[in-house]
C-alpha cells in the first residue's frame, strides 16, 4: 500500500463529464511528497462492483469514489481530506451525510449535514444542508457522490448489484469494522454536483435488500 498516493476512481459512461473531471482533478494542489492517480471503470455491471473494480486496482492508501458528475473546486482539497484522514479512528468521509438515519433508512427524509454546489435542470447554487462546527462530525450514512477512505473495506456487490443503496451500505460496513463515517467542515463547498433527475426504477427494491441486512 503506497501511503503517499490518492487515487480517484470512478464509474463512467459519459466521455464529456470524463475530460471535464480531469480538467477539475488536474488542477488540485498536491502535498509534497504526494501523488495521485485517476483510474475510470467503464461497463461496470453496478456501482459496488465498479469500485471493487478500481479498489482491488489501486495500491493507494487513499481513494476517492467519485460520480463522474461530481467535481472538486476546492484546490486545497487533497491537504483538507488528509487533515481529517489524521485522526486514524476515520475510515470514510462525504460532504453530505446523515448523522441518524431515519427508521425508513431513506437519507433524505432526515436532518443532514454537509455543503454542496448543485446544477440541477432549471437551477444552480449553494446548498448548505447543515452546518458543522468542528473538524468534522460523525454519521450513520454519506451521500454517494463522494466517499473517500483510507482503508479498504470490499464493497457489497453481493447485495447491491445496481446503482442503489451502495452508499449507505459502505457507510455501514465501515462502521461495522469499527471507524468513523464523518462529514468534513466546510467554510465553503468543497465540489459541485452536476446532477440531473432521480432515476428510482430499483431503489425501493433496494431499500428491501438494506434493511433485512442491516436492519434485522
Amino acid at each position: 500500500m503506497n501511503e503517499k498516493k490518492i487515487c480517484f476512481i470512478m464509474c463512467v459512461n459519459n466521455d464529456a463529464y470524463e475530460q471535464e473531471q480531469m480538467r477539475y482533478l488536474n488542477r488540485l494542489n498536491v502535498p509534497e511528497g504526494y501523488e495521485i492517480d485517476i483510474l475510470s471503470v467503464r461497463e461496470a455491471r453496478s456501482m459496488t462492483s465498479g469500485y471493487n473494480e478500481g479498489m482491488y486496482a489501486s495500491d493507494a492508501k487513499y481513494k476517492v469514489y467519485m460520480h463522474q458528475d461530481v467535481f472538486i473546486v476546492n484546490k486545497n482539497f487533497i491537504a483538507d481530506l488528509l487533515h481529517v484522514f489524521e485522526d486514524v479512528q476515520v475510515g470514510m468521509v462525504g460532504m453530505v451525510g446523515a448523522p441518524q438515519l431515519p427508521e425508513n433508512c431513506i437519507m433524505w427524509n432526515g436532518p443532514r449535514v454537509g455543503k454542496l454546489y448543485f446544477n440541477m435542470i432549471y437551477q444552480s447554487g449553494e446548498s448548505v444542508i447543515g452546518e458543522i462546527e468542528e473538524t468534522y462530525q460523525e454519521v450513520e450514512a454519506i451521500d454517494g457522490l463522494l466517499m473517500a477512505t483510507q482503508y479498504d473495506v470490499p464493497w457489497r456487490e453481493d447485495l447491491f448489484d445496481k446503482w442503489d443503496f451502495y452508499d449507505i451500505s459502505q457507510s455501514q460496513e465501515f462502521l461495522r469494522a469499527g471507524y468513523k463515517v464523518v462529514v468534513p467542515k466546510q467554510k465553503r463547498p468543497w465540489c459541485i454536483h452536476d446532477d440531473g433527475f432521480f432515476n428510482l426504477k430499483n431503489y425501493y427494491n433496494a431499500r428491501k435488500v438494506f434493511l433485512e441486512e442491516y436492519k434485522k
